[in-house]
């Protein structure tokens, strides 16, 4: 009888240090992934699911689940301050679970600008390695690259909504498409292929 109260003891233990709040999750946030971690940053109106072609594209190129993460932005509009702040604390929190000290960010349209604010006045330049924009609206924040960060700025001729003008930035690796809308920057496959070259170089 007391051998089996003393395993129940052991047993309600083992739960009990398995339910408080961070522990038994420090095995996903010590084992780092293959990869550095990318975080998906979408536009003006857009969301977290905006990426989803592109995310099944990475896939199906080798990168695993565990190292793509979309945020849904709290500002549909843009705001800089709120979307910076909100994308500081997703990127911290991509860090903590993959065990990286940088993520690669990707982002569309006013995505470029907002993450570019966070990389210059948020502390980003020392957590983001790469930074791939698709038809960002990068000079609302910066004409330049930041140092020490590759950047590369894909863009369209045939973009109506984010002028190429708005898009190249000083410094970094600008790429010109033809005959891709805004939006279609998000589903097209030479526009996949140039977003996985960007991330492999």
């Amino acid at each position: 009888m007391r051998k089996l109260k003393l395993l129940l003891m052991v047993c309600m233990s083992m739960v009990f240090i398995f339910t408080l709040p961070g522990m038994g999750q420090s095995l996903k946030a010590s084992a780092a992934t293959e990869r550095t971690p990318i975080v998906f940053v979408h536009g003006l109106t857009g969301s977290d699911s905006n990426f989803a072609l592109i995310e099944r594209y990475l896939r199906g190129e080798g990168w695993s689940s565990d190292e793509l993460f979309a945020i849904d932005l709290p500002s549909k509009a843009g705001n800089q301050l709120l979307n910076s702040a909100a994308i500081s604390r997703f990127v911290d929190d991509v860090l903590r679970q993959t065990g990286h000290s940088k993520v690669h960010i990707v982002a569309h349209s006013m995505g470029g600008a907002n993450s570019l604010y966070y990389i210059l006045n948020r502390g980003g330049i020392d957590k983001v390695d790469k930074l791939i924009t698709l038809g960002g609206a990068n000079r609302l924040t910066t004409s330049r690259a930041p140092d020490g960060i590759r950047v590369t700025s894909i863009y369209s001729t045939s973009d109506t909504i984010v002028s190429p003008a708005l898009s190249r930035l000083d410094g970094a690796n600008n790429v010109s498409v033809n005959l891709v809308t805004h939006i279609g920057l998000l589903y097209n496959s030479r526009v996949n292929a140039l977003i996985k070259a960007a991330l492999i170089e």
